[in-house]
């Protein structure tokens, strides 16, 4: 790799060596180590700009921001327009009872399809036919229940199988075949709870805080970004930033 600089500062190879190991989990952990160093870099900069010091690097980065990046703490207000707006975030109890038919792939052979399309074919045709075929051709072993998952609620299941399971009315069969990371199902509603809000003064402290938290990262990014726009870095081009450099 080429000599990466900040502002005349290089970034060397024994940083990166000993950055690394913080960052083994990352996709590109190069990439990781590289941007934190960056990054890093740029706040003592800013932080030596401004007299600010502290006895460790961490701590003197703290004080930056702290001194900064000024968060104002979302108001009632701000938490009752997201609360108005989100209402599906704040559903509690809603709940469905569903039956499916798994077609599920082996190590030797794909999801056999037509047979999957066959069976749902069958049981739109013979729709009190289904415990029957889910004991006889499902791969889960809920088929010897006729299918049978019980009562789930949101969360529960995957995502794919889920916004199917809740859309359907009770006893109603999807449509069409559903992929999941487990194959192919036939998915069937049972009875369905419709849960209830839950009211605004129990998720107004939880609330409060999610807010403030996404109100920290954005303004963490854009201070960021301010510091990354008036640097000069040479031999490593920012995520976000080619066409500033």
């Amino acid at each position: 790799m080429m000599s990466i600089t900040v502002n005349g500062v290089e970034i060397t190879d024994a940083m990166i060596a000993a950055e690394s190991q913080h960052h083994q989990d990352a996709p590109s952990a190069i990439d990781a180590t590289v941007q934190e160093l960056i990054l890093r870099e740029l706040l003592l900069q800013r932080a030596a700009t401004l007299a600010i010091e502290a006895a460790s690097p961490e701590e003197t980065i703290g004080l930056l921001l702290q001194t900064e990046v000024k968060i104002t703490d979302p108001d009632e207000a701000a938490c009752q327009q997201y609360y108005d707006n989100n209402p599906q975030s704040f559903v509690r109890g809603e709940t469905v009872e569903g039956s499916h038919i798994l077609f599920k792939a082996s190590e030797s052979e794909p999801v056999d399809t037509v047979l999957a399309n066959a069976v749902l074919a069958e049981v739109k045709a013979n729709p009190e036919k289904f415990e029957e075929l889910a004991r006889q051709h499902s791969s889960c072993p809920s088929g010897q229940q006729g299918g049978n998952l019980g009562q789930f609620g949101r969360g529960q299941m995957v995502p794919e199988f889920e916004q199917v399971a809740f859309s359907l009315n009770e006893g109603e069969v999807a449509g069409d075949l559903v992929e999941t990371r487990f194959g192919l199902h036939i998915i069937r509603a049972g009875s369905k709870a419709e849960g209830a809000m839950v009211s605004f003064d129990e998720v107004k402290a939880k609330l409060a805080e999610f807010l403030s938290d996404v109100a920290t990262r954005r303004a963490m990014n854009q201070y960021l970004q301010t510091l990354v726009s008036a640097a000069k870095i040479e031999g490593y081009t920012l995520p976000g930033t080619e066409a500033a450099q």
